[in-house]
């Protein structure tokens, strides 16, 4: 006989773990970047219903990524040490709920976005067509991390959008700065896993930066941070901005500590250390618009 189903409360662990609601590192290198925007969009504070309905996009769309992504590396993840557990690669999920969870999750995303204007939802359907290909790019990119870094940043344009009803060149410019800092985090988790990856045949940035990663992870720091210094003084930021942006800098000299040489654990530890990059630069923006507020 065939045993009955499991009711959903039995069923939503799986699905927790799944859209990885406990790891939420990846919502907030998702959420900062779009504070961000919010904040530099509306020169100052945005209004409430904006933070609330991008806040909550961001952990809707992020887990929907993560299924997906699971879904794609379905017949990778088993092999992965870091990755054996997963819903997937234990049998605990089967390929169809996991489809119509990660079809359901981006439906109330757009449900939530709906209030607001014409060119928020165009660029919706953008961010919904990156996040759900970007798993497959670490088939074919030899750098699948730059993809990522699009994807990941997307609310970017979106939050200008939202404030102003359109998107600026400075909002480019800060999708393609957090682009750039998505690069050096996101090898940093790949050199985690880059003895795995080698094995069963996925690119990664790891893989492809080789002996020159470490020096290439920092100067993608280095990059990226003096793009986000030309966009606050572009703003007209004051001081306190660059003292976040500073302490940003030198989160990320510590991160060259862990990372140089390249013990596994070390570079997982720079990966999740990531949040307080992207923290420290709002704190510091947030604090900037407080103290000298635009005129």
């Amino acid at each position: 006989m065939m045993s009955a189903p499991l009711p959903l409360s039995a069923r939503l662990p799986v699905y927790m773990r799944l859209m990885r609601l406990d790891k939420p590192i990846g919502i907030l290198l998702l959420l900062w970047p779009t504070m961000w925007a919010l904040w530099l969009a509306a020169d100052g504070v945005p209004p409430l219903h904006l933070i609330a309905i991008f806040a909550l996009g961001t952990v809707l769309m992020r887990s929907a990524g993560c299924v997906i992504n699971d879904f794609a590396d379905r017949e990778f993840d088993g092999h992965v040490e870091r990755t054996k557990n997963r819903p997937f690669a234990t049998g605990a999920v089967s390929v169809r709920e996991a489809l119509l969870l990660a079809a359901g999750l981006a439906l109330v995303a757009f449900v939530l976005i709906l209030p607001l204007n014409a060119l928020v939802l165009q660029l919706s359907v953008v961010a919904l067509f990156l996040a759900g290909t970007y798993p497959f790019m670490k088939r074919f990119f030899a750098v699948p991390q730059a993809y990522l870094g699009i994807a990941y940043g997307f609310g970017i344009p979106m939050g200008f959008a939202a404030v102003l009803g359109e998107v600026p060149a400075i909002a480019w410019i800060l999708l393609v700065a957090n682009s750039i800092w998505t690069v050096a985090y996101d090898t940093e988790y790949a050199m985690v896993d880059r003895p795995d990856d080698l094995r069963i045949g996925i690119k990664t940035s790891a893989i492809t930066f080789g002996r020159f990663d470490v020096a290439i992870v920092m100067l993608c720091y280095a990059t990226a941070f003096a793009m986000i210094a030309a966009i606050g003084a572009a703003a007209g930021r004051g001081p306190v901005f660059f003292a976040g942006l500073l302490g940003a800098c030198g989160i990320a000299g510590y991160h060259y500590t862990l990372i140089r040489e390249r013990d596994r654990a070390r570079c997982f530890k720079a990966f999740l250390h990531n949040n307080w990059v992207g923290a420290t630069i709002f704190a510091g923006l947030v604090i900037d618009y407080i103290a000298f507020p635009a005129a």
